[in-house]
């Protein structure tokens, strides 16, 4: 049986609640520092001229390749939301091969740009007969209205019924806004199973990172079983965006 780490957190763009600090030199450490094997991102900058010119320390390239550094040597951009100044939006990191990716666009026309970025990754067989697992990832972000996040789930759902093998291991993980749950339900008629409701009963509270009390950020599973789950609310976590991660032991 093959396991793998997973964790998923909206970086804020590289700054810590209320945009206090740039804290994206801290975040990389820390992210080094729990051995996940993919990493889903959320508010990733791409580019951002203006941010650049103010820090000293403010990185050369995207801050997904910053983050990657020598560890996740494979990792996946998807473009969300363009400005005059730069760019941002959803990647993934991963110590496997990405074969493919593609961002598909879930905005609702005049508001919020979001995507969802969809991946193969292929997993080695720890069994080492050189076999290996497309494990299909999708990186989420989704809208901060409720009508919003309705018409984005669907399309995700559609996108899992049409677009990946019905046997195929699926992840689905990132920043859902979905505080009510309302959109939980749905998820769950798409036949995805949420890691930390399996796990512990419910799902976590991750919003905001000082004193997390809303329920926004999620890791759905399909032909994949969690074996462990924890909310990385402690420092120095909680100083290193405005949510706090998640991390999930998976095993195909």
């Amino acid at each position: 049986m093959t396991s793998i780490n997973v964790l998923t957190v909206n970086m804020h763009m590289g700054f810590s609640l209320l945009n206090r600090r740039f804290v994206l030199p801290e975040l990389r450490e820390a992210i080094r520092g729990v051995s996940a094997d993919m990493v889903f991102l959320q508010e990733v900058l791409g580019e951002h001229a203006h941010h650049a010119r103010r820090h000293a320390d403010w990185p050369a390239g995207p801050q997904y390749e910053f983050l990657a550094d020598s560890l996740w040597t494979q990792f996946a951009y998807g473009r969300n939301a363009v400005y005059p100044h730069g760019h941002h939006g959803n990647a993934l990191l991963s110590k496997f091969p990405i074969a493919s990716h593609e961002n598909r666009d879930v905005s609702v026309r005049g508001h919020e740009q979001r995507g969802l970025l969809h991946a193969i990754v292929r997993v080695p067989d720890t069994r080492g007969d050189g076999h290996e697992v497309d494990v299909h990832t999708i990186c989420v972000h989704l809208g901060l209205r409720e009508s919003h996040r309705q018409k984005q789930i669907g399309l995700l759902c559609d996108v899992i019924s049409t677009q990946i093998p019905h046997e195929a291991p699926l992840i689905v993980a990132g920043d859902f806004n979905d505080w009510r749950a309302r959109g939980h339900r749905l998820l769950r008629r798409c036949g995805l199973v949420e890691a930390f409701e399996h796990a512990h009963g419910r799902v976590a509270r991750t919003f905001p990172s000082r004193w997390p009390t809303l329920p926004v950020d999620r890791i759905y599973l399909r032909h994949a079983r969690v074996t462990e789950a924890r909310v990385l609310s402690s420092r120095p976590w909680s100083h290193l965006s405005d949510h706090v991660p998640l991390l999930a032991r998976i095993a195909l």
